[in-house]
């Protein structure tokens, strides 16, 4: 027996909203009837919208703060290393070890690392780079960068089964899924 044609995998179902408020008012209509993996896009920031998609992720000022604590310890054991055991040099009969000499150094060592922390962990966390997604697949979609706000419930949804006529139900614009 032959086997049939391959049923697309799904990544989400999609909805178009001409305006933020729309998009506000789905989002929170959607997470009062149940679905937890949303997604928004829009082509500015709204405010409240990551409340109303249950977006609650705190991972990225942990890696700042990480890499700038690592930031200052690597600034001061760097100097202290130079100065202190490496080539130390008694210069005005100052001491060795003198931390108000090592502050402007360290508050640097310590910016820098925190911003490659941020840099490179919104990367890593966001998945970049990643020349194709699918949601680029969805209609319309190239409008989201300009004049159209969007609504997505990702496959993985408990209640993804539902999401089709869910979001049909709240608005005349176009609703599609989008193929993985």
């Amino acid at each position: 027996m032959a086997p049939g044609p391959k049923k697309a995998v799904q990544h989400a179902v999609v909805v178009e909203f001409e305006t933020p408020e729309q998009l506000l008012k789905a989002a929170n209509q959607a997470r009062e009837a149940g679905f937890t993996k949303l997604e928004a896009y829009s082509p500015f920031p709204i405010h409240g919208l990551s409340e109303a998609i249950g977006f609650h992720d705190e991972k990225v000022p942990w890696i700042v703060a990480i890499g700038g604590l690592t930031g200052a310890l690597a600034g001061m054991a760097l100097q202290i290393y130079v100065s202190v055991i490496d080539y130390p040099m008694n210069v005005g009969g100052k001491p060795l070890l003198s931390l108000p000499a090592f502050i402007p150094v360290t508050f640097e060592c310590t910016i820098l690392f925190a911003s490659f922390g941020a840099v490179f962990g919104m990367m890593a966390l966001n998945g970049l780079p990643r020349p194709h997604h699918p949601i680029f697949d969805t209609p319309n979609f190239e409008r989201a960068s300009q004049d159209r706000f969007f609504l997505a419930v990702e496959a993985e949804d408990p209640k993804y089964s539902e999401a089709q006529a869910f979001l049909g139900g709240l608005t005349t614009a176009t609703v599609a899924e989008v193929a993985a």
